[in-house]
């Protein structure tokens, strides 16, 4: 498994916020897509909003989102620990592991962007991300 990378939600103000985070830390966004650039735009008003991106600085690294229609946060719990797998045995064994006695957002699944992923709040309430890039 490799590091842990935070995961920032943001409720509709997420390109905003990576504009000053680039300023602040001397950093820059790697990667980045919106809702429409995936046809995931529920509505004209999300089409501009960031479904994913990747921000770095140095050594640091985080990933930043805005909610989807229905889904909102509030300081204190935007945000979420995010996991990378190196094979498919340890991703299904620590999902199943930090959902035990949560509460599963999204089941563990393979994903149109090339991944198996699933997220999940684990019983103390904490956010996790779990991720799998499938060999291209």
């Amino acid at each position: 498994m490799e590091a842990i990378i935070p995961y920032l939600n943001f409720n509709g103000n997420a390109q905003e916020s990576l504009a000053f985070y680039s300023g602040a830390l001397d950093g820059k966004v790697t990667q980045s897509s919106t809702f429409g650039s995936a046809n995931m735009a529920q509505d004209e008003s999300m089409k501009d909003k960031i479904l994913h991106a990747v921000f770095e600085a140095g050594e640091l690294k985080f990933m930043v989102s805005d909610c989807p229609p229905g889904v909102s946060v509030t300081e204190g719990n935007q945000v979420s620990l995010s996991l990378n797998f190196n094979d498919l045995d340890s991703i299904e064994k620590t999902f199943a592991a930090l959902a035990e006695g949560g509460n599963i957002t999204m089941p563990l699944q393979d994903t149109f962007w090339g991944a198996r992923f699933g997220m999940t709040q684990d019983k103390f309430g904490v956010h996790w991300l779990v991720n799998h890039d499938f060999k291209k």
